[in-house]
C-alpha cells in the first residue's frame, strides 16, 4: 500500500474530482459516511459531539453529525470558526446539518460550558484540521484541544488528528490525540511517524471513491511493507538443489568483548537460509570461535594482540571473499579503529561483490558518504539513528524527525540501499523508492538485534535475491520474528536470540508453507 504527503492527496483528491467526474460533494458525503459507520461499530455511545473547522475536513464532520443524527443518536456540532469562512461543498454540509436540527455552538460557547458539554456517555469526532495543517495551533482552538484530550472521552478524528503534521508526524503547538482515526484512499506520513502514530490510535483506511490507479500510482515513492506483498518475495527451495545453490556469505565480525555480536549475525543468516557462512575473525579469539562455532566456519584473520583486526587482515579477507563468498557482511562487534576504518573503506572501493555494512562498520566511515560514490558493487548500509548522524554530521532528532526523507536523500545521494532502522524502519533504495515497515514491537530495543537484522539481509541477499527485496525480507521478517517472540515471552524479556528462535515460524506464518 502506497503512502503519501498532504501534497499527493491533495493531487489525487483534485483529478478524482476534475479528471473522473466525481464531485467533492460526493467524496465528503462518502467520508461522513464511512466515519459514522466506524463509531457505529467501535461504539454504542448515544451521544456524538463533533468538533468542526471551516475546510473540507470539517464539512466530513458535518456529514457524519448529520448521519448519526438520522440514525437517532443525539449529536451537537462545536463550530471553531464564523459562518463566513466556510466555503464550497463544507458550506452545503453546513446547510445540511441546520436542515436536519443539529445544534451548533461556537467556541466561546463550548470553553464556557465544557464541563456540561463533555459528558462521561459521549464519543467526540475531530474534524477540526485536515491533512492540510501547516502552522502551529494556538488561542482558543489549542485550549479546546486540551480539554478534549483531558477529558478522556474516545475520540475519533477524521483523515488526521488534529495539529499533527501529515508529511512529518510532528506536534503543531499541540494536537488530539484520538483513539481511532478513519484516512480517506491511503494512509499518510504522519500517521506513521511518531509522534503522530502515537497520536493517530488505530488507524482505518477507507477508499471513498478514488480511483485504483491513482492511489497505485508509480509516481508515489513511498510503500507501506504489507504481509501479502512480502510474502511474494521469499525465495523457493528447489527440491534438486545444495547448499551451494544458496549463497556463501563472509560476515567480518566480533572483537574482544563483543564475540556475541559475530555469533548473532551468523546463527540469523543462517536460519534465514543461507547455504553456507563463514565468520572472518581475530586471530587472538580464534579459542573463543572454535568453541562456540557449530553449523558456521571460521576465518582466522590477523589482529593487533588485542582482539580486534589489523589492516593487514584485508589482503586475506578480499582473496577469500573473492574466491568463495557471494557477499561479505561487515561491522558487528568489530570495534573502531584507524586499522578497521582502512578495511571498510578498502572494502568500499576494492570489492566487487555486494557489501552489507552496520554498526562499527558504518562508525568506521566517520562521515566521509562520498566513498560509496567510488563503491564497485551494491551497498547495503543498516544504520540506527545515532550511526546515521554520524554518517550524515547532522544531530540525531534532526533525523527522528523527519526519518523518511533523510534516508531517502542519503540513499539517492550515495547510490546506497539504506535501512534506517527506529520506529519505524525505514528502506531507502538509490532509485528514490522508500518503504516502511509495518512489523516490530518496543521489545526488539535490546542488544543484539540490529545483529540479527544483518544477518537476515545477508542470508537473503545470497540467495540471489536483488538488494532492495532482500532488505525488504530482512526488515519485514526481523520484525515479524520479533513479534512472536514478544508473544510467547513478553516485551520485557525479548532478547535478540528469541528473534532468531521465531525466524523458522515467521517464514511459515508468512509463506503459508508448513515444511
Amino acid at each position: 500500500m502506497k503512502i503519501v504527503t498532504s501534497k499527493e492527496m491533495r493531487e489525487i483528491d483534485s483529478k478524482t474530482i476534475t479528471e473522473y467526474k466525481i464531485p467533492g460533494c460526493v467524496l465528503m458525503e462518502k467520508a461522513g459516511y464511512a466515519v459514522a459507520s466506524k463509531i457505529k461499530e467501535l461504539h454504542h455511545k448515544n451521544k456524538v459531539i463533533v468538533f468542526s473547522g471551516s475546510g473540507n475536513n470539517g464539512g466530513d464532520g458535518m456529514v457524519t453529525a448529520r448521519i448519526l443524527k438520522s440514525q437517532g443518536h443525539e449529536v451537537i456540532i462545536i463550530l471553531l470558526c464564523v459562518v463566513q469562512n466556510i466555503k464550497g461543498d463544507a458550506l452545503t454540509q453546513y446547510y445540511a446539518a441546520l436542515k436536519y436540527g443539529i445544534p451548533f455552538y461556537n467556541a466561546k460557547y463550548f470553553l464556557e460550558n465544557h464541563t456540561e458539554l463533555l459528558k462521561p456517555d459521549s464519543i467526540i469526532v475531530d474534524a477540526i484540521f485536515g491533512t492540510g495543517l501547516n502552522k502551529e495551533i494556538t488561542g482558543e482552538i489549542s485550549e479546546i484541544i486540551n480539554l478534549i484530550n483531558s477529558s478522556k472521552l474516545p475520540v475519533i478524528s477524521v483523515d488526521i488528528p488534529s495539529g499533527i503534521s501529515s508529511d512529518t508526524g510532528q506536534i503543531l503547538g499541540t494536537a488530539i490525540k484520538a483513539k481511532y482515526t478513519v484516512t480517506f484512499g491511503l494512509p499518510k506520513k504522519g500517521h506513521l511517524l511518531y509522534p503522530g502514530a502515537e497520536y493517530t490510535g488505530n488507524l482505518f483506511i477507507e477508499n471513498i471513491g478514488f480511483p485504483e490507479e491513482l492511489l497505485e500510482s508509480d509516481t508515489l515513492k513511498i510503500e507501506l511493507l504489507e504481509k501479502n506483498k512480502v510474502s511474494l518475495l521469499i525465495p523457493e527451495r528447489r527440491n534438486y538443489s545444495h547448499k551451494g545453490n544458496y549463497g556463501h556469505v563472509l560476515i567480518i565480525a566480533g572483537s574482544k568483548g563483543k564475540t556475541g555480536a559475530a555469533f548473532l549475525s551468523a546463527h540469523a543468516c543462517l536460519r534465514t537460509g543461507a547455504g553456507l557462512v563463514t565468520i572472518g575473525i581475530p586471530e587472538t579469539l580464534s579459542n573463543v570461535f572454535q568453541q562456540r562455532v557449530t553449523e558456521e566456519m571460521t576465518l582466522i584473520l590477523p589482529d593487533k594482540g588485542n582482539g580486534t583486526l589489523s589492516e593487514k587482515a584485508l589482503a586475506k579477507i578480499l582473496n577469500f571473499a573473492e574466491k568463495n563468498a557471494d557477499l561479505i557482511a561487515i561491522g558487528p562487534g568489530i570495534g573502531v579503529s584507524n586499522e578497521t576504518e582502512k578495511i571498510v573503506k578498502a572494502l568500499i572501493v576494492e570489492f566487487k561483490k555486494p557489501i552489507i555494512i552496520d554498526a562499527d562498520g558504518l562508525n568506521s566511515i566517520k562521515g566521509d558518504k562520498d566513498i560509496f560514490k567510488k563503491a564497485k558493487s551494491q551497498i547495503i548500509l543498516t544504520p540506527h539513528p545515532g550511526e546515521m548522524s554520524r554518517l550524515i554530521n547532522s544531530s540525531v532528532n534532526n533525523i527522528e524527525n523527519d526519518r523518511i526523507n533523510k534516508a531517502l536523500s542519503f540513499a539517492t545521494d550515495t547510490g546506497t540501499f539504506t535501512v534506517l532502522k527506529g520506529v519505524p524502519t525505514v528502506i531507502a533504495s538509490p532509485d528514490g523508492m522508500a518503504y516502511i515497515n509495518s512489523t516490530g514491537n518496543p521489545g526488539m530495543a535490546s542488544a543484539g538485534s540490529g545483529d540479527v537484522l544483518t544477518g537476515m539481509i545477508s542470508g537473503f541477499l545470497a540467495q540471489q535475491i536483488t538488494p532492495i527485496n532482500s532488505c525488504i525480507l530482512g526488515v519485514y521478517m526481523h520484525g515479524f520474528a520479533g513479534d512472536i517472540a514478544a508473544m510467547k515471552k513478553g516485551m520485557h524479556s525479548l532478547i535478540a536470540s528469541d528473534i532468531i528462535e521465531n525466524i523458522p515460524e515467521a517464514f511459515k506464518a508468512i509463506s503459508g508453507n508448513k515444511f
